[in-house]
């Protein structure tokens, strides 16, 4: 009876549906912790290089000298250079047309910046709709597991005469077995997907921080001009 319950044993004699469900939620896990630890990594390395780029920015640099350093040596996982650059980038375009209005600069230049930070938030949310994906749907997918499973332990007993619980007990743990790694896949992701979202939000809000001051400083470089 201990090897006939043990959960490995459950898992090989369950029957084909039950053991394909079981296979996609475990593939399921397995993606999600993939993406999990990729997610983690991204958006430390996006808060640090953050952080770096601000303190270069506000060192007192002049603004065409850095962006010839970042034009020289891109780094494109750096969320607030890629601002820097599309923002600078439009301004010099603008600003050396001549009879330009300063306005009209400004208005060219916010529209870049918004263009590069949706391209930054894109970056930064890839991934995080498939886990919430696995979250919301995995306890439905190892539920139906389970339910399939207990209907063919029913079903097994019109052929018994006698039901007693050793008979119906291997096919209803088989089938609960299901839920629970259908619960396994589904927590992670789904408090990985909260964190990450949270995180993602905080991030975006420092680069359009980032952009209204990157904008101010060129709003007064712009009027200084005119």
């Amino acid at each position: 009876m201990p090897d006939k319950m043990s959960i490995w044993s459950l898992v090989v004699n369950a029957s084909f549906v039950v053991q394909l469900v079981m296979l996609i939620l475990l593939l399921a896990s397995v993606i999600s912790w993939v993406m999990i630890f990729q997610r983690h990594f991204i958006l430390r390395q996006a808060k640090q290089k953050l952080r770096q780029f601000e303190d270069r920015f506000w060192s007192g640099v002049d603004l065409s000298q850095l962006f010839r350093d970042v034009n020289n040596a891109p780094d494109s996982d750096s969320g607030a250079e890629n601002i820097f650059r599309a923002g600078l980038k439009e301004y010099s375009r603008l600003s050396q047309q001549a009879n330009v209005d300063p306005e009209a600069v400004m208005d060219g230049v916010q529209r870049s910046m918004r263009v590069a930070l949706a391209r930054e938030e894109e970056k930064l949310e890839l991934h995080l709709p498939f886990l919430a994906t696995v979250g919301s749907t995995s306890p439905y997918i190892g539920l139906f597991g389970t339910v399939w499973g207990i209907m063919n332990s029913f079903r097994g007993l019109a052929n018994v005469h006698q039901a007693t619980l050793a008979s119906v007990a291997p096919g209803i743990s088989e089938a609960l077995i299901a839920t629970a790694i259908g619960l396994f896949a589904a927590i992670p992701a789904v408090i990985a997907y909260n964190r990450f979202s949270a995180k993602t939000e905080a991030m975006m809000n420092s680069y359009e921080t980032f952009a209204d001051e990157f904008s101010s400083v060129l709003h007064r470089r712009v009027h200084a001009v005119h």
